[in-house]
């Protein structure tokens, strides 16, 4: 029992700081900077405030309320997932993953069902601010994503007796994301750099008390 207490606990807690930590940055930068306003911080950082309809690294490929729907449905199956894995005691760093994914999610989430409620409209001319519930730029589901964080580790252009793009400008890693999308990254990347085979074996425990139950 006071192993499944602590191992909750430090799920609740990172997601809590995955989220505050990600709205706290979101909001002083809706508030603070114009829309495309660029912070230089060195030649390969910036701070450059974007905003996007889509999904992580400003991605558009599906409608936007299908979208938001969708991930409010898989973060719920995580979080299932994740009371499975704490009452099947699991690997601490295997929840510690699963729970990064789960709070990157939740910020992205946030964004696009409450922002489109209660901020301005950002503009490359004026702040937003925020509003009465309803007063907003859109409609509930339908806030826009921000993102902040650019990385164009290299700036350059394609020497020119290269084919086809050469001269042409090239920059290496160019999406631009928020601190919900890097969670989610580095929740994956670990996931499947180092507990791979404990996932695997979580998911099919899984799979077996299910048929159990049947």
């Amino acid at each position: 029992m006071n192993k499944f207490l602590s191992k909750g606990q430090l799920s609740v807690l990172i997601v809590c700081l995955v989220l505050i930590v990600d709205q706290v940055i979101k909001v002083w930068v809706k508030t603070h900077m114009y829309l495309y306003q660029s912070i230089h911080v060195t030649d390969w950082f910036q701070i450059l405030f974007t905003e996007n309809n889509g999904m992580a690294f400003g991605m558009e490929i599906i409608e936007k309320l299908f979208l938001t729907s969708f991930r409010i449905a898989v973060v719920c199956i995580i979080i299932w997932y994740i009371t499975k894995l704490i009452r099947f005691g699991c690997k601490t760093g295997l929840l510690v993953c699963v729970s990064l994914i789960v709070a990157g999610a939740l910020g992205n989430i946030v964004d696009c069902v409450f922002y489109g409620q209660i901020f301005t409209q950002s503009t490359p001319t004026q702040l937003a601010g925020l509003v009465p519930m309803g007063a907003g730029y859109g409609k509930w589901f339908y806030g826009l994503v921000v993102d902040m964080f650019y990385f164009p580790i290299i700036d350059t252009h394609w020497p020119l007796w290269m084919p086809i793009v050469g001269g042409q400008h090239f920059v290496f890693f160019s999406p631009i994301f928020n601190f919900a999308d890097a969670s989610i990254s580095c929740g994956i990347i670990a996931l499947l750099l180092f507990y791979s085979k404990s996932f695997s074996k979580s998911v099919q425990t899984l799979e077996q008390q299910l048929k159990k139950r049947k």
